[in-house]
């Protein structure tokens, strides 16, 4: 039997209620009255997506036998920053030139605004092109065989089309939000290839290089753009074959981060937060190198990890030797290569929202926040990623995927500053997380059902308790005062 056919089975319990109009975004409010849940849910199969089910009451009546969360604010964790995408110049560019103004004005109030919409607080940007950019670029490009140590020709111009004005678009829908940004490559005339493609920097180029993202950081605030972390680099541990980036091995970045950046932002007076690796889960001993290393480590504010490799474990590893240190979940791509809903859903919701968080991200981003129907426009790369919505690029139409979802079952409840607390998981294949947010000390707990059969979910929270079916492979949300 379908899942959605268990869940009308069970409709005493968890039945289907209004879902969202063209699979946009619902409203959220707190809940109704004193010790009212609602609940909101999205099936395996993709027949319900963030649907508000019956409301729940908590009470002290004995609850039925099933699988037992304990949720217990009193105990608490990191700080959320909170959930979002990378506004890559792919996104940008379907955003700002392939939708009306009236198309791009509703999307940007959907993905951003909040009640309604996600609430989307946390974005990423690259520093320079990526493989979803129309043409390979820098900052500072010159022709073959030039150099420019001082950065005269230091320029975001490139950006402006595009880019800036969807990034200030979002930020003044949403002014809590927090963007971070990302180098793929320094400029070709700093690197061992002469080039954007492969290659690391030369000995002379650390400086240089260090001055480039302290430039990036005031050109962009000058935009009125401020960027709150950056990068050392993206993926240092890859060199892609046809697109920017480069290789920065442990060792030099410690040198980097130890003689040059670090010491630059600090004299420069810059808050923006220095993070680093930026890289898969399955080589944590690389930014544990880093972080040996005591005056480059001075300077770090955190890790940031990438999903396409390893466990997420890992970032709990690194942050227990490094306490002091935050992690951040910076970039997860979903694609053609996958495209069953069930098993997406289950991924981005148990392994990057719930794994990410319990393993101390305090923020979770995905990677380009729209695509186009042919998963572009790119410029080698990736050739069948999948945006968290799909823009139709002679249309303007907006598809939202199992992404969009997976993030809306967080970000539309768990608000900017929001802190996680205590809550039972793995029990019975049924995993959570739970969040306390600061402003009105509402809760939040997210649930994924593993399992391929429905379970009955007790909650019980200060003596009190609310109960649920989570039909096999759906993911629930619980928000109550």
């Amino acid at each position: 039997m379908r899942a959605a056919a268990r869940a009308l089975a069970a409709a005493a319990t968890l039945a289907c209620a209004t879902g969202m109009p063209n699979g946009a975004s619902a409203r959220v409010a707190p809940a109704a009255a004193a010790n009212a849940v609602d609940v909101w849910l999205t099936t395996a199969d993709g027949a319900t997506l963030l649907a508000r089910q019956p409301d729940r009451t908590l009470g002290s009546a004995l609850p039925p036998a099933g699988t037992t969360l304990v949720v217990d604010d009193a105990t608490q964790y990191q700080e959320m920053v909170g959930f979002g995408a990378a506004m890559t110049d792919a996104s940008a560019y379907l955003i700002e030139e392939r939708m009306s103004e009236a198309q791009r004005d509703a999307l940007m109030r959907e993905l951003f605004g909040r009640n309604p919409g996600l609430g989307l607080s946390f974005m990423r940007l690259t520093i320079g092109a990526s493989d979803f950019s129309l043409h390979h670029y820098s900052f500072d490009d010159l022709p073959a065989g030039q150099r420019d140590p001082e950065l005269r020709h230091f320029s975001i111009d490139s950006n402006r089309a595009s880019v800036l004005p969807a990034v200030k678009q979002a930020l003044a829908i949403n002014p809590r939000l927090r963007i971070m940004a990302s180098p793929w490559s320094a400029p070709g005339w700093m690197k061992t290839t002469r080039s954007l493609v492969k290659g690391t920097l030369t000995a002379d180029s650390y400086a240089p290089f260090a001055e480039y993202l302290r430039r990036y950081v005031r050109a962009y605030e000058a935009e009125g753009v401020p960027i709150f972390a950056i990068t050392v680099q993206n993926e240092p541990h890859f060199e892609p074959a046809n697109y920017p980036g480069m290789a920065l091995d442990p060792a030099a970045r410690a040198r980097l981060l130890r003689d040059h950046l670090g010491p630059l932002f600090a004299r420069d007076g810059l808050k923006t937060q220095i993070l680093d690796w930026d890289h898969n889960w399955d080589q944590p001993e690389s930014p544990l190198a880093v972080l040996g290393d005591s005056a480059a480590a001075h300077y770090v504010r955190g890790v940031a990890w990438h999903c396409y490799n390893g466990n997420v474990s890992a970032q709990g590893r690194v942050h227990d030797a490094h306490p002091d240190k935050d992690a951040w979940f910076t970039e997860c791509s979903g694609g053609n290569w996958s495209p069953d809903f069930a098993a997406n859903l289950q991924f981005f919701v148990g392994t990057l929202v719930i794994g990410g968080t319990r393993n101390w991200a305090r923020g979770v981003l995905l990677w380009n926040l729209a695509l186009d129907e042919t998963y572009g426009p790119h410029l080698g790369g990736c050739a069948d990623c999948r945006g968290v919505v799909t823009i139709g690029s002679t249309t303007g139409s907006v598809t939202r995927n199992v992404e969009y979802y997976a993030l809306a079952h967080a970000s539309q409840f768990v608000r900017p500053g929001a802190r996680r607390v205590a809550s039972s998981s793995d029990v019975d294949s049924v995993q959570s997380v739970a969040f306390r947010n600061v402003d009105d000390g509402s809760k939040v707990l997210i649930v994924l059902n593993t399992a391929r059969v429905e379970r009955t979910v007790i909650v019980q929270w200060k003596g009190k308790s609310f109960n649920f079916v989570v039909p096999a492979g759906a993911a629930v949300t619980c928000h109550w005062a």
